[in-house]
């Protein structure tokens, strides 16, 4: 069974959390949005793992899910030798990236107005 991604630690509410369908077993989400972040900042995909809590056997099946749909790779990983491994996004994966990062933005903007709306109707 899959391990729940660590809650941000600023995560105030209500709050949106978007999550696209790209296939019946193919999601792109805030955990693989975070994982593909942290893959840019950091070049590595154990890393990028560590840092949300997740194996690196996690973190690299997430990798290769996304990888699969896409006509090319978001993630290019070179393999471990003297100096080590590291990973980094293909352009399709900063694209992929900076769209899903967009699509998120403008859920949060579409629904402001009827979270506020519902937080009015909250019990104290």
């Amino acid at each position: 069974m899959p391990r729940a991604a660590a809650k941000p630690k600023s995560a105030t509410y209500p709050r949106t959390r978007l999550r696209v369908y790209l296939a019946e077993d193919v999601m792109l989400g805030p955990g693989k949005a975070d994982l593909l972040e942290g893959i840019a900042e950091t070049g590595s995909i154990a890393a990028a793992g560590r840092r949300m809590g997740m194996s690196y056997k996690r973190a690299w099946m997430l990798v290769e899910t996304l990888n699969g749909f896409f006509r090319q790779p978001l993630v290019a990983a070179a393999t471990g030798g003297a100096k080590g491994g590291g990973a980094a996004l293909t352009p399709l994966g900063v694209e992929v990236l900076a769209r899903f990062r967009r699509m998120e933005a403008a859920t949060v903007k579409a629904c402001a107005a009827e979270i506020a709306a519902l937080q009015k109707k909250r019990a104290k």
